[in-house]
């Protein structure tokens, strides 16, 4: 028996209707949905995103929901990957296909990549189908144009001390989930002498959407924060 075929698919930001009409199709159409989840007993967003164009299949299908653990711990992150690539190629095996569902794209910042790697080495084949990434739904609830004629722009998940050599050469900033490292972030834009214009959204298109001129500390862990620099 063949081995299935594995789809990478981004769901984008939080809007179902921001769901690709492919990724709606694919989703109808296979045989596994993959969802991870954060934390036991906590809903995995993708899937929730999704809900929907689930309950609207014609068949049931089998919804897996493997837990990644929210941790920095390289041991325990590396075993999560490990153990998603295994249960996800037992499926396979069985020539079923299976779709991974990914927040925003599967290119950007996406543990689906982790995973995929692993499945690769196996011979899966994998589809990747593209979503709406965060920082662009972020630009337009904010109403910011991200980039002009020969803007450089820099998206970074994570602040450390690579940030400050690249600043002088760039025109607009996204730093993504800014709850983890606002005070760093802050102090080293505060530095840059150049006016600016700072604009933060946090759980973009989601139901409690939140837009802010300025940096926000709530800890809320969807946090985007925009940064134009004036030329």
């Amino acid at each position: 028996m063949e081995i299935g075929k594995l789809y990478g698919l981004g769901v984008g930001p939080g809007d179902p209707e921001l769901v690709t009409l492919k990724a709606a199709r694919i989703i109808k159409e296979t045989d596994i949905i993959f969802a991870p989840q954060s934390r036991n007993g906590k809903p995995s967003v993708a899937l929730n995103i999704v809900q929907n164009i689930i309950d609207e299949r014609e068949e049931e299908c089998e919804i897996l929901q493997p837990l990644f653990p929210m941790t920095e711990n390289k041991d325990e992150l590396a075993k999560s990957w490990d153990d998603a690539a295994e249960m996800l190629f037992e499926k396979l095996s069985n020539g079923l296909n299976a779709v991974f569902v990914t927040l925003g794209d599967p290119t950007v910042f996406s543990t689906f990549s982790y995973v995929s790697k692993r499945l690769q080495k196996k011979g899966v084949e994998v589809e990747l189908v593209p979503g709406i990434t965060s920082f662009t739904a972020c630009s337009t609830t904010a109403g910011i144009q991200l980039t002009e004629q020969d803007d450089i722009m820099v998206v970074v998940p994570q602040v450390d001390e690579r940030l400050p050599k690249l600043l002088p050469y760039v025109d607009t900033l996204v730093a993504m989930k800014t709850s983890r490292h606002l005070d760093v972030l802050e102090d080293c834009i505060n530095k840059d002498p150049r006016e600016k214009e700072i604009v933060s959204v946090q759980n973009c298109t989601m139901e409690d959407e939140n837009v802010v001129h300025g940096f926000v500390d709530n800890k809320k862990y969807f946090s985007t924060s925009i940064i134009k620099f004036k030329k």
